[in-house]
């Protein structure tokens, strides 16, 4: 996340000047300009390193918005489903059982194929396809908490059902919602590169993980480390945002560990 924000103050390259001259150097290399490709050069001469940290930035924007439209409208609806049941919790989850039997990657490339390429459209496809994971999981701690004895009294006491959500609903629901929406930042971060890789991501002018493996799929066997860094990277910040959503769990409510 520092690397994404702070990222381009650091890296004194370009991620879009292409150079003939330095195409294809391998980490380490010096290049013409007298800088040092820390991870090599792709098949243009654009720097790894770059294109690596500029990617970061992409991915963190997409995987962040894609939580906060999705995890939002699913939040909302799961509250709403959980809490007031009978046919509007019925219509709910029969279409998040309908969207749920079509394979979620072909369902994102209709999309995708649809919408274009840009970053806005890769939010909002990702956005349509992740609402249904949080609105199950809220309407699941909602059914839980709408029958405690604390929200009967509220009820008994004249609260109003805006309150009684906000009061009482939100708060119980907000600790598996923050656990689960960590580990979904990891899983956008990976959809995000797989349309990228398609060519149904974010646009070939802008740099990104899917993007930058997709040009360097070709020279596996003589500039490995186009694709390769850029892999290993993905690797490593999805495995670290699911150990960073394992202790949330624990520490945000035990019990979820037991």
């Amino acid at each position: 996340m520092l690397v994404a924000v702070f990222g381009p103050m650091l890296v004194p390259y370009n991620h879009v000047k292409a150079g003939i001259v330095d195409r294809l150097r391998p980490p380490g290399a010096i290049l013409s300009t007298g800088h040092m490709a820390l991870l090599g050069t792709d098949q243009v001469g654009r720097d790894i390193f770059a294109q690596v940290v500029q990617g970061a930035r992409v991915s963190l924007l997409v995987a962040v918005g894609t939580i906060v439209i999705g995890g939002g409208i699913g939040l909302i609806l799961g509250m709403v489903a959980g809490y007031f049941g009978g046919l509007l919790d019925t219509a709910i989850m029969r279409f998040a059982d309908v969207q749920l039997s079509f394979p979620g990657i072909l369902l994102a490339i209709l999309l995708a194929s649809v919408l274009g390429p840009s970053l806005l459209n890769v939010i909002i496809v990702l956005a349509v396809l992740r609402w249904v994971i949080f609105a199950r999981l809220v309407r699941g701690s909602t059914l839980a908490t709408r029958g405690r004895e604390f929200v009967d009294s509220a009820r008994v006491l004249g609260l109003g059902t805006p309150r009684i959500l906000r009061k009482y609903i939100f708060p119980s629901v907000l600790t598996p919602f923050l656990v689960t929406a960590t580990v979904q930042v990891g899983l956008m971060i990976v959809a995000e590169a797989s349309l990228s890789f398609l060519g149904l991501g974010v646009p070939p002018s802008t740099p990104s993980w899917g993007t930058t493996i997709a040009n360097g799929r070709q020279y596996l066997a003589s500039a490995w480390w186009i694709a390769t860094i850029p892999g290993i990277v993905l690797a490593l910040v999805v495995l670290s945002l699911g150990v960073l959503g394992d202790h949330l769990r624990d520490r945000l409510d035990p019990k979820l560990n037991g």
